[in-house]
């Protein structure tokens, strides 16, 4: 029997007008995990279509345990044992995890479904997850990382040998990735092959046996993961050397320009305080439910605290909703850009002008030529990569919406405080490096940043002061100087923190 379960050789995938896959190969062992990377449009979404029957190669071949196969679509691959788990689970919220996991294969007798015996085997495949969630649950009410428990389940409950996992991590925490680590050893331990794709160094670090990189739609290299560097994936990966993955230059930190006084909201979060100085990134990190994004989201208008002042440049404002902030100065750039920061049908230029279209216009009329002089004006400082400002958003990839996002915040030309809510999440490695700079001229150019993220890579190399939270609290408060990841990560587990009594000066001061 051959040493690989799954071989693909001389894949080449054509759309009109682009060679999505040129020539690509690619070799799965039984009870390996195998990495896939590489940047936005490399091809890996693509392939691992190829591979479960979604699209169909124009040319080259695909053997499973040594026997040459074509599947006729996404069944067929279901039935030799291949499943995929993608980022944004598949699933239908309204039905229960049972009716998740037995979709298309219900357990019946005499032609009536055995819930019963279906809640119990659901059970079975619930628990060597460490699912703390019943079977009856509804999808909906789980989080994102125990709904991908429920596809990983689901995929068990069909016996499949093959796992693809599309970027598992992007969305959760620090400690729900670890869970999911634990999960995937276990699998592996029980002889099920896993392609796992990611665009973090930690995810193919952690539980990678070898590494796959694809470049441009084609085939780079396939290398052990303890044997290729850091700085060496990224050349792979990019075709070039990125001499400095976080570009943070030295800024002037100036006087005070944000400043949060005991704010709380009821079964959110509770007397939060802080402050952003001009020219100053200010990280905010915590495991799922911290209250990071629910505190900013207060901030800005969008929800309503319950006590507490927000005050800029010393003067206390009276926020009832987002427009109110962002003439204030204050903009908060959402973690779900497609669905909260952009109009995805619309194109480019229109969305940067959106929230200023009144300056615009005169009796309601759109001054045409000066809204396209403002969005490529601000698309050029940002360096966003696109054919022209008349592109749709849904066509760009996700680094360059997240810049069509920061350049619809700086149209905006009275900001003093903006805030990113994961600014890197589901970015390739060039477009973070990219990002960073952004972030990094901001702060040279004088703004208050604040950003909400959840990678520690980025967030000990970015921040010139971190504050942790957890369970609603502020549990901690650390200067570049003295945060390490095992600081970071005590002060985020506990709601009792050293320094979760931080005295109102402390918090806003810095001092």
């Amino acid at each position: 029997m051959t040493e690989n379960v799954l071989e693909l050789k001389g894949i080449t995938k054509i759309f009109p007008g682009v060679k999505a896959l040129d020539h690509v190969q690619f070799e799965l062992r039984r009870g390996e995990v195998h990495a896939l990377m590489g940047e936005n449009g490399a091809g890996k979404s693509t392939f691992i279509k190829v591979i479960t029957g979604v699209n169909h190669a124009e040319e080259g071949e695909m053997y499973l345990n040594g026997r040459k196969v074509n599947f006729r679509g996404p069944m067929d691959a279901q039935a030799a044992g291949i499943a995929a788990v993608y980022q944004h689970p598949t699933s239908y919220p309204d039905l229960t995890v049972t009716e998740n996991i037995f979709m298309n294969h219900e357990i019946k007798k005499h032609g009536l479904l055995q819930w019963k015996a279906m809640n119990a085997e659901a059970q079975k495949y619930l628990d060597p997850l460490d699912a703390d969630f019943r079977p009856t649950a509804e999808m909906g009410t789980l989080s994102v990382a125990q709904q991908q428990m429920v596809e990983i389940a689901k995929a068990i409950s069909m016996n499949a040998k093959i796992m693809i996992l599309d970027e598992p991590t992007a969305a959760l925490t620090a400690n729900e990735s670890e869970r999911l680590y634990r999960i995937i050893e276990k699998l592996k331990a029980e002889g099920v092959s896993i392609i796992f794709i990611s665009h973090r160094f930690e995810d193919m670090y952690r539980i990678a046996d070898r590494v796959t990189v694809f470049r441009d739609s084609q085939y780079i290299g396939t290398y052990q993961t303890n044997e290729i560097s850091n700085d060496e994936m990224i050349k792979k990966m990019v075709g070039r050397e990125i001499k400095d993955l976080f570009p943070k230059p030295e800024t002037k930190i100036g006087g005070e320009v944000l400043r949060v006084e005991c704010l709380s909201r009821t079964g959110y979060f509770t007397n939060v305080s802080f402050c952003v100085r001009a020219g100053e990134i200010v990280s905010f990190t915590g495991l799922v439910g911290a209250g990071r994004t629910e505190t900013m989201e207060a901030v800005c208008g969008i929800t309503h605290a319950d006590s507490g002042k927000v005050l800029l440049n010393g003067r206390e404002l009276r926020i009832k909703c987002p427009s109110d902030a962002m003439k204030a100065g204050i903009i908060l750039l959402p973690e779900d850009r497609q669905r909260n920061g952009l109009i995805l049908d619309w194109g480019i230029g229109h969305n940067v002008t959106l929230p200023i279209l009144r300056k615009l216009s005169s009796r309601g009329i759109v001054d045409v030529s000066r809204e396209r002089e403002i969005s490529r004006k601000y698309l050029e400082d940002v360096d966003t990569k696109a054919v022209s400002i008349f592109e749709p958003a849904s066509s760009l990839s996700g680094g360059n919406q997240q810049k069509v996002v920061v350049a619809k915040a700086l149209a905006q030309d009275n900001m003093k405080v903006i805030i990113m809510d994961e600014p890197t999440k589901g970015v390739d490695v060039g477009a973070k490096s990219e990002i960073y700079q952004i972030m990094g001229n901001l702060a040279g150019a004088g703004y208050a940043i604040v950003m909400i993220s959840s990678e520690m890579p980025e967030i000990l190399a970015m921040s010139d002061r971190i504050y942790t939270m957890c369970g609603g609290r502020v549990t901690g408060e650390l200067n570049h100087e003295d945060a390490t990841q095992e600081k970071i990560l005590g002060l985020s587990m506990s709601k009792d923190g050293p320094q979760s009594d931080i005295s109102k000066k402390e918090a806003v001061t810095g001092e």
